[in-house]
């Protein structure tokens, strides 16, 4: 019997070959918390009586959720953290710098083929570059960081045939946002998700990072995409190390085959209180907002701020509606500066803010008020998540958001391409 691409990678990492089901011992490629989970990492590590990392060079620690520091509290851990990495000569990514899903493949220790996990839900994002990536509890990354290696139940997985020609005016969000529509929040739990298809082939990286960065809004363990050309090129300045990418059997087993036909969808919008209640743009535009964010590790790498500045050249903010913009590392901080997207959102009326994960986690930044409404590219709207349980999130690709800033209602982007 074939192998899926989860089965493989797992077989490479425990040397041996293994099958959906099996429990297996894996060696972690690489492995990281952030200044939300990190603390209990530390504790964790602590405990186990280790006095060194079993591979230091194969683990990092990421400020970026609460990123400068709001408060005295969070101050305090920080500085655990950064005394912590110090200590331990492992890779701290302080302040500014970005979030942990664009900065750890920035850096090029994501590989095709390889088996990386974080103490964050969304390292599911990882899975564009056709490595197997998975959020785990600080107490498992404690683990990998003490032995290299954890335990884990290798997942079922699902093949998604994502099919036809995106619609103008449709982005990778849309596709990933109508989708989860389709299947809901918990349709993939603890399964490994397999993107193929003519519309995924045709993203472009930012755009696959962007659908696999919300594997795990339908519950999916892992979502894993095809090594390409263009995931080749991505790499080509990221690392020097030789790639080894793995592709599926063509008799795998696959739990399920579903085939999505995109041809014929409009801009999708998330409504409260479920990142699966999606409607079609024609049915909540007009909805009066108050905030608008542009940003995260679903849509704050560099063509999502290309396209959100192609709309907004030359036109303002609606006056009662505040545009927070939070661009996802330095790196696209510095590209967007460098192409003169920065100047445009600041004209435009925008606060653009220092990279990191506040507004959308809602620890600062952009806490909204009791009964504001907000259109967000973030990748969650359940009530408070960012911030405020009383208020009511939207999400949506760049487009619709900066369409709705420009307007004070949520709208159509299409008429501003």
């Amino acid at each position: 019997m074939g192998q899926t691409i989860s089965e493989k990678i797992f077989s490479r990492h425990s040397r041996k070959n293994v099958k959906s089901g099996d429990i297996v011992i894996a060696d972690v490629d690489f492995s990281f918390s952030q200044d939300g989970t990190s603390l209990l990492v530390i504790e964790k590590f602590n405990s186990l009586g280790k006095e060194s990392p079993a591979k230091n060079r194969a683990f990092a620690m990421v400020i970026d959720h609460s990123s400068p520091s709001p408060n005295q509290k969070i101050s305090e851990i920080h500085n655990v953290m950064r005394n912590f990495c110090d200590g331990k000569r492992i890779r701290l990514y302080n302040i500014g710098e970005g979030i942990c899903h664009q900065v750890i493949p920035e850096s090029g220790f994501v590989m095709p083929g390889g088996l990386v996990c974080g103490a964050d839900s969304h390292t599911c994002t990882y899975g564009a570059l056709n490595a197997f990536a998975s959020g785990m509890g600080s107490t498992d990354i404690a683990i990998i960081l003490a032995y290299g290696k954890n335990w884990f139940l290798v997942p079922e997985s699902i093949k998604f045939i994502v099919e036809g020609n995106l619609s103008f005016g449709c982005f990778a969000k849309d596709v990933i946002l109508y989708i989860i529509g389709k299947v809901k929040a918990d349709y993939a739990n603890y399964r490994a998700v397999e993107y193929t298809g003519n519309v995924i082939s045709g993203l472009s990286m930012d755009g696959r990072f962007t659908i696999a960065n919300m594997s795990v809004e339908i519950g999916a363990k892992a979502g894993i995409m095809l090594f390409d050309k263009k995931t080749e090129n991505w790499l080509k300045d990221k690392t020097k190390k030789k790639l080894n990418p793995v592709l599926p059997d063509k008799d795998a087993k696959y739990l399920e085959v579903k085939e999505f036909d995109i041809s014929k969808i409009e801009p999708q919008v998330a409504c409260p209180h479920s990142v699966d209640n999606v409607k079609p743009i024609s049915v909540v535009k007009g909805t009066v907002i108050n905030q608008a964010f542009l940003g995260t590790c679903t849509n704050g790498r560099l063509e999502d701020l290309e396209i959100s500045a192609k709309i907004l050249r030359n036109k303002k903010i609606h006056p009662e509606v505040r545009f927070i913009v939070a661009p996802a590392s330095k790196r696209v901080f510095l590209e967007a500066l460098n192409k003169g997207i920065i100047e445009v959102f600041i004209k435009a009326g925008a606060v653009v803010i220092s990279p990191g994960c506040g507004p959308c986690v809602g620890t600062h930044a952009g806490v909204p008020a009791d009964n504001e409404v907000i259109i967000s590219t973030a990748n969650r709207n359940f009530k408070g998540r960012m911030g405020n349980p009383n208020a009511e999130i939207y999400l949506a690709s760049p487009a619709t958001v900066t369409a709705s800033a420009i307007e004070g209602k949520i709208t159509d982007p299409r008429k501003y391409l």
